[in-house]
């Protein structure tokens, strides 16, 4: 029997459709990076009965960067990165991922991708075909890989897209190649150089990171050009007339609409006096319609989703790929606003009809039938329709508040046009002309369903008669101004980016939520986005180097470009080359003129000399340094003109303990009592001292082999939870203790109250792990026996049992011989006892014996 592999984009997804394509007569096999397989037998295509074999992804396999040569932001010029080299790594090495795909592929004669139908849908298609090409034989050929094209998890979506399997669209995978290699130079390049160009002079920017990206700017470009438009506008004054006429009495509005000229307007107010009477021209009376909403896209749904229920278009994405995924919905990201000739209306519209929300409407919906409206094929998947229905009980509110839109809007695309009459009186005095105008419902058509866009009360008619003069009861000279624009809501920048081109479905509102994330913008009620200054100063500097920067008109070319590959119009190589030269040049001349720029931050911005305040000494010049709260947060030391970037959370001086290597004060970073904290040097921080330690670590993952802060001094054990990190005593909150690894979240906390505790050189012999020296004061003993001093395991002396969280506890791994420090022990913990969190901690000291030469074992150490 041959085997059939199938890859969907989701674990969630997978299951659904592996229990539509089995009947629900599938087993599960859960993997170890939450991934699982379903397996069952049935018919494949011409092969008669397989065993098939359905797993996932968890979105994309692999993503782009540059090679570790090129990551350090302190030794690339910023330039080199058009030009470097790149490579593909996995999006999470933890997962592994290519050799999860790998293992499942092993035995399998075929292969089926369940990917979503989008560009970036095909992209993973190749990155699932590269992982398994080692395993299943001549996987590029189309005899051997095949691709599912499916917009709904049901049923018969499901099982037609498995009779009617396609192939890969290579051109739309190098489409998304080509984008991500663009946005990753482009982006990188100008995102490092502004970055450390500005946070080294400026200490308020409240940014950790300045960032630019070809779709991010245009997007943050239009919000500040409405700032402009705020900021500049001029109000005029203006005015105008009204009429008031007729029993009951009614208000007329001025023909001319308004005048700027207050003289002129005072004589045609006279001119209006001087008759007591207006004639009635005419009175007509016309049915208008409003129209039923066309399909709906995600454009559209995440224009009213910030709109009308107040949830921004990332988070509306987020719920809608959810219910998506669910089989509430289809697929969610479609630019298509009209329905297929061969869609079943009527079957979508029974599946609502036993709702207890909106049953009723969808049930006299059925009875008067209309078609939709005609709309935009674009090609890819049909409009975004209610596939299986919920109750409100189902979902959290926003969730509910997003189907339950979907499903109204369904409806309302199959109702009646709202229909209305409306009745329009003329009226004549002398030489001006008055009108009123008054609307009543005939027909509520779709606002019965969707019932936010209901019609209003109906207005009384004009009192008037045709060809009759009725008296004027007054005539009024109203002053008013001119108003400025309003700030730009997210639906009004979601149709701009629309309309320019400015990222995709997919992207648009992650561009949104970038320019909130990076303090460009702030929104406000009504879902208006208000530039910050940073926002508008960056805006304003790129406007003044080079305007093409943050205009929308580049990024909607390079999309069209991208477009043409998909199609494959155009190379692949030839696009990329040509974009990269363009954006080279661009910033070249961008860093020429960074001047221009950095006028207008120093307008806005304080220097780094006047921020912050006296915290800690340098180790160069022993001076005091300026702490710097705003993000990032950072040390200055003014003298030296240095900056120390500090990790994020509450950073204090740490007594008056000073680095042996540099003779910086050491500081101590703490995120609360039940949070991590740790204590560091600010020069080793951001310049590490030796090969093992990482940068941005703390005196905790430091192997200098004789400071009394460093892993080789507090290291206890083996982390219980992480594959590399270990557990080292932190003293910074004493008498508040606590082992917390150097790699990951976890917290044991132990021995509160004491006074005093040391790390032994002596390793506990039933799992491994350093022996501890516990001092309390006579009066405040917590041990059984009342004594002042005990040593022993932290993890297995009966004496320590009660004064450690057991509820950390896990059993510890076996020892691995020449494993670095942190090396697992054997045997777990003991009866009692708070669990086997063990092992060789304290490698780098050998036994315990120190070191003979202290510079020799730096020297060994030191980069």
């Amino acid at each position: 029997m041959k085997n059939v592999l199938m890859v969907a984009e989701k674990p969630s997804l997978a299951a659904s459709l592996a229990s539509i394509l089995s009947n629900g007569r599938c087993t599960v096999k859960r993997g170890n990076n939450g991934c699982s397989t379903h397996e069952w037998s049935g018919h494949f295509r011409h092969e008669g009965n397989v065993h098939f074999r359905m797993t996932s992804v968890c979105g994309h396999v692999m993503s782009l960067d540059f090679i570790s040569k090129y990551t350090s932001w302190d030794k690339v010029d910023p330039v080199e990165l058009f030009d470097c080299p790149t490579e593909k790594k996995e999006c999470t090495p933890k997962q592994q991922m290519r050799t999860f795909l790998a293992h499942e592929a092993r035995g399998c004669d075929y292969l089926v991708l369940w990917l979503d139908c989008d560009k970036e849908g095909e992209n993973i298609c190749f990155e699932v075909m590269d992982a398994v090409q080692h395993v299943i034989h001549n996987v590029y050929s189309h005899s051997v890989t095949y691709r599912a094209h499916f917009s709904a998890i049901t049923d018969k979506d499901i099982k037609g897209a498995m009779e009617t399997l396609g192939h890969p669209n290579e051109n739309e995978a190098k489409s998304v190649d080509a984008r991500q290699e663009l946005d990753l130079r482009i982006g990188c390049a100008f995102t490092r150089f502004q970055t450390k160009f500005f946070q080294g002079r400026y200490g308020d920017l409240d940014s950790s990171l300045i960032s630019y990206g070809p779709c991010q700017t245009p997007t943050l470009g239009f919000c500040v050009k409405r700032h402009d438009d705020i900021q500049l506008f001029k109000p005029e004054t203006f005015w105008y007339l009204q009429l008031l006429a007729g029993q009951p009495e009614c208000t007329l509005e001025w023909a001319r609409g308004r005048v700027f000229k207050k003289d002129i307007a005072i004589m045609l107010l006279n001119r209006v006096k001087e008759h007591k009477e207006a004639t009635v021209e005419s009175v007509s009376s016309k049915e208008s319609f409003k129209s039923k909403p066309q399909a709906l896209n995600t454009v559209e749904l995440m224009r009213i989703c910030s709109s009308g229920l107040g949830i921004g278009p990332y988070q509306a994405m987020q719920l809608a790929e959810r219910l998506y995924t669910q089989g509430y919905i289809s697929y969610p990201r479609t630019e298509t606003n009209q329905y297929p000739e061969n869609f079943d209306l009527h079957a979508t519209l029974r599946v609502l009809q036993p709702s207890s929300e909106f049953g009723d409407e969808a049930r006299a919906i059925a009875s008067d039938f209309q078609s939709p409206r005609k709309g935009k094929d674009a090609g890819d998947h049909p409009p975004i329709t209610p596939m299986k229905l919920a109750n409100r009980n189902d979902f959290d509110r926003d969730t509910w508040r997003v189907y339950d839109f979907i499903c109204r809007h369904f409806m309302g695309t199959i109702s009646r046009d709202l229909k209305y009459r409306t009745t329009t009186a003329k009226l004549r005095v002398g030489i001006e002309n008055f009108s009123c105008t008054a609307n009543v419902l005939i027909d509520a058509g779709f606002t019965k369903v969707m019932t936010w866009q209901a019609f209003g009360r109906d207005e009384p008619n004009p009192p008037f008669v045709q060809g009759t003069t009725v008296a004027i009861n007054d005539v009024r000279l109203t002053e008013s101004q001119t108003g400025p624009p309003d700030y730009l809501t997210e639906a009004e920048l979601i149709t701009l980016m629309e309309q320019h081109g400015i990222g995709t479905d997919a992207s648009i509102p992650v561009h949104i939520n970038n320019i909130c994330q990076r303090n460009y913008v702030r929104i406000e009620t009504g879902r208006k986005l208000i530039p910050t200054t940073l926002g508008i100063v960056l805006v304003h500097g790129y406007q003044k180097i080079d305007p093409e920067l943050v205009l929308p008109t580049m990024r909607s070319e390079v999309e069209r470009m991208l477009t043409l590959i998909a199609k494959g119009s155009a190379d692949f190589n030839d696009v990329r080359r040509h974009a990269i030269k363009i954006f080279k040049l661009k910033f070249m001349y961008f860093v020429q003129n960074i001047a221009s720029m950095d006028m207008l931050f120093e307008s806005s911005f304080s220097p780094l000399a006047e921020s912050g305040k006296a915290h800690s000494r340098c180790g160069k010049c022993r001076r005091y340094m300026k702490y710097i709260q705003t993000k990032p947060a950072r040390l200055y030391c003014s003298h030296c003109d240095e900056n120390y970037t500090l990790p994020n959370g509450n950073v204090k001086v740490y007594r008056e303990f000073k680095c042996p290597l540099d003779d910086f004060g050491l500081l101590a970073f703490s995120t609360g009592v039940k949070g991590r904290s740790f204590p560091f040097c600010p020069y080793c921080y951001n310049h590490p001292p030796f090969r093992d330690m990482p940068k941005f670590g703390g005196c905790n993952t430091c192997t200098h082999p004789t400071c009394p802060h460093s892993l080789n001094t507090l290291g206890i054990s083996t982390c219980v939870e992480c594959e590399t990190g270990v557990l080292v005593l932190d003293s910074t909150l004493s008498p508040t203790w606590k082992l917390g690894c150097n790699r990951c979240d976890v917290i044991i906390n132990c021995f509160k109250g004491a006074t005093k505790i040391t790390v032994e050189d002596t390793k506990c012999s039933d799992c491994g792990a350093q022996l501890v020296n516990v001092v309390y004061k006579s009066d405040k003993s917590k041990f059984k026996d009342g004594s002042e001093e005990k040593s022993g395991c932290i993890f297995c002396s009966n004496d320590f049992s009660h004064l450690v969280e057991k509820h950390r506890a896990v059993a510890s791994r076996q020892v691995r011989s020449g494993a670095p420090r942190g090396g697992a022990a054997g045997g777990g913990a003991g009866p009692g006892t708070a669990g086997g969190a063990a092992g060789n901690a304290r490698g780098g000291r050998h036994g315990g014996r120190p070191p003979k030469d202290k510079m020799a074992q730096l020297a060994a150490y030191f980069v």
